[in-house]
């Protein structure tokens, strides 16, 4: 009897890890599966290509305004007034500029971002829909979500992003 009622424990015990995994849970980064695939590469490559120009210029002042900054603190004391005036000047309008092209691009980027996503919102939900039904994912969580796990879920990220290749 003993043998008995401990194979029939044995037998629950071991089917409690089944009746877990058949409610698959799975990882999905859905910001990462769309930022690597090739739609927001071209999007990045546009948006580089248009605001190229905009971002070396402000590259350069700011590397002139750190050059000035530095003179001025170095040099500001023992300058003539009318020299010193001058650099405070020139300082003054870069850094105008400096600030107009850093809102410039800024808007720009988030400008693309937004339009990006409007645009994908649609295809990525079709490839995570596509990916759920291939795993039958019951239960999908962002990677960040998970707080402990005593298994290694499955990461769909990549397999989002092929699908997502595919789509555009």
């Amino acid at each position: 009897m003993r043998n008995v009622t401990a194979a029939l424990c044995l037998g629950l015990l071991s089917s409690l890890p089944l009746a877990a995994q058949a409610a698959e849970v799975a990882l999905l980064d859905w910001r990462t599966a769309l930022m690597e695939s090739n739609a927001a590469q071209r999007s990045m490559g546009d948006l580089e290509s248009r605001i190229g120009g905009q971002q070396q210029e402000a590259e350069s002042l700011g590397q002139e305004l750190s050059q000035l900054q530095q003179r001025l603190q170095q040099e500001g004391d023992s300058m003539a007034e009318s020299e010193r005036q001058a650099l405070v000047q020139e300082f003054q309008q870069k850094g105008s500029r400096f600030e107009q092209l850093r809102g410039e691009i800024m808007q720009a980027q988030q400008q693309a971002e937004q339009q990006f996503l409007q645009e994908a919102e649609p295809k990525l939900q079709q490839a995570v829909d596509q990916v759920i039904t291939r795993h039958s994912v019951e239960v999908l969580v962002e990677p960040q979500g998970v707080l402990h796990s005593e298994v290694d879920l499955p990461d769909l990220t990549s397999e989002v992003t092929e699908i997502l290749n595919t789509l555009y």
